[in-house]
């Protein structure tokens, strides 16, 4: 009998360990793949993946959130496309400036001109197409939409003319409004050119009729402003309708959970969370329109209910790009079905965020009532949003847009620095008086330095807008030598109690005056900025220090 090679069994061996090996690495690999498979979460529909949204809008750790009193990004301050096609609105252009002139050409009833004459006839159309070059020519930044037909100024060669405008910075399509004088010359072949222009809403004349709000019939009383009305601002609460059509709804209803009384980046991401869970069960989310604004934008550090969110965000909007019912309409809807009918309202009550969306995706009913009840942070709105339910939910952050009427006075601020200034943020508050976690940030933001450091990046005389949380108004005086200093304070008449402002929110807020508060300051101060030319931050263009402190950066 022939004997076995000593060699064969530890070939044998030798195969069976490399099998062992490569099927060990096999499943170690589908173990891997598995786990990554299970943890991974797709980007939201925005920008950035998920990670990094979560990083720009607020900090998550541990269900809990840190705040830094800034100004969180909304729609109109990002790349997203806008509601209305850039397309369906007509825009003044070098292109369509020429066709106009080609069309006067052939039109043989143009008024003629005197050359001796001095008064200018403003409702030639040649007066308009001279205005609209100027301002093309002066406004880089600004995108103009339509005009008005000019009107006479005071003087004879003075045309008042009106038209609506929106930033090139801001990506939504809101129109805003402005008016000015021009000074006309009269050159050669009847032809017109600007001599000279005022500035920001000068053109009096040309400004719609302004109805008298709140004025007084005893001659002693003070007279409120007789502010214009914007009336592109739709901001009514929207009702239900019939009881037919109440009970043929489908409603996601959230009950009030810890996030209230929380900083605004916390609220928006509750918030946002519960509208994208809306739009995913393809139902109708009942929002509260009273919000409790945190202690961290009030001067009384004390948190404020009673807000209404049409003070921060566009109602109009949000209207026009969601489904949404305001809560006192829903429940005097529901309440008034429940009296009337026998049969109830079907209700599905959801006491954990744990039941998640997918879960509730073919639930029929036509309320499915989220409650929050339990202590915190599990009876956050944005705990819904999390593990599995966020590669299904995706918030929708181009539902967001910023008030109008901030916006509005943020376009009144700018326009009076003709929208050719410069702009530097300047951190400090608590910051400054934390040598522990910012060592330098004081000395560094200290008028001498701020003064030798801007000498190097902004040109001397320039408009500069200052946005701070510094609280003494002369703080910056040392600036004055080198630049035209703007402070949002300087516009204080803009909110004061003749502002259009002041009488709009009044009305919405059942004739009570509503305060100009902290949050509303940070919001229009971030998007003058915004607007600035130039823009100088504190954080690694004044000093070293890091942006959340010692080692962060």
């Amino acid at each position: 009998m022939k004997e076995a090679s000593p060699t064969e069994p530890i070939g044998q061996n030798l195969i069976k360990l490399i099998s062992n090996v490569c099927f060990s690495v096999f499943v170690f690999s589908v173990l891997i793949f598995t786990v990554i498979a299970i943890t991974y979460q797709p980007p939201d529909p925005w920008l950035q993946s998920s990670k990094a949204l979560t990083r720009v809008f607020t900090e998550v750790e541990n269900a809990t959130f840190k705040i830094d009193g800034s100004v969180l990004p909304t729609g109109e301050d990002v790349g997203i496309a806008p509601v209305v096609s850039p397309s369906a609105v007509v825009q003044i252009t070098e292109a369509s400036i020429e066709k106009s002139e080609e069309k006067m050409v052939n039109l043989s009833s143009l008024p003629s001109c005197d050359e001796s004459l001095k008064t200018v006839n403003c409702s030639d159309p040649r007066v308009l197409i001279a205005i609209e070059k100027f301002n093309l020519k002066i406004f880089k930044s600004i995108v103009f939409l339509e005009y008005q037909t000019p009107v006479n100024g005071s003087k004879p060669n003075e045309c008042d003319v009106a038209w609506k405008f929106r930033n090139k910075k801001e990506k939504s399509w809101r129109k805003y409004r402005d008016f000015r004088r021009f000074r006309i010359g009269i050159g050669e072949n009847c032809s017109y050119r600007v001599t000279g222009a005022n500035g920001w809403h000068s053109g009096i004349n040309a400004r719609r009729p302004r109805p008298k709000l709140n004025s007084t019939k005893s001659t002693g009383a003070p007279k409120a402003s007789l502010a214009i009305r914007d009336d592109e601002i739709n901001d009514t609460i929207p009702t239900v309708g019939s009881e037919a059509a109440f009970r043929k709804g489908r409603y996601l209803y959230y009950s009030r959970g810890g996030d209230y009384c929380k900083g605004m980046n916390h609220f928006l991401w509750s918030f946002l969370c519960g509208l994208g869970e809306a739009q995913f069960l393809n139902r109708t989310f009942v929002m509260d329109l009273s919000m409790c604004l945190a202690a961290t934008y009030n001067p009384s550090n004390k948190d404020e209910e009673g807000k209404d969110f049409r003070y921060y965000f566009d109602f109009e909007h949000l209207k026009e790009t969601a489904s949404i019912v305001e809560e006192g309409e829903f429940l005097k809807d529901w309440k008034k079905w429940d009296k009337t009918h026998k049969k109830k309202i079907p209700i599905r009550k959801v006491a954990s965020y744990k039941v998640t969306s997918m879960q509730l995706k073919r639930d029929k009913s036509t309320i499915i009532w989220r409650q929050f009840d339990a202590p915190e942070p599990e009876n956050y709105w944005y705990r819904v949003c999390e593990g599995q339910a966020a590669k299904y939910v995706q918030r929708p952050w181009h539902a967001i847009w910023k008030s109008k009427r901030l916006m509005n006075i943020v376009s009144e601020i700018s326009g009076r620095m003709d929208w050719d200034f410069d702009a530097v943020h300047v951190v400090r508050g608590e910051k400054a008086q934390n040598k522990e976690l910012w060592p330098h940030l004081d000395g560094d933001t200290s008028p001498g330095a701020l003064l030798e450091k801007l000498k190097g990046m902004i040109q001397p005389w320039r408009n500069l807008y200052i946005a701070t949380n510094e609280p003494f108004y002369n703080y910056f005086d040392k600036l004055r030598s080198q630049y035209k200093v703007h402070l949002l304070d300087d516009y204080k008449e803009l909110w004061g109690n003749t502002s259009e402002w002041y009488n709009e929110t009044k009305l919405l807020n059942d004739g009570r005056p509503v305060e100009f508060d902290g949050y509303m300051r940070v919001a229009v101060d971030t998007e003058v900025l915004y607007r600035a030319k130039t823009r100088v931050e504190t954080f690694y263009n004044l000093t070293k220090d890091c942006k959340d402190g010692i080692n962060t950066c």
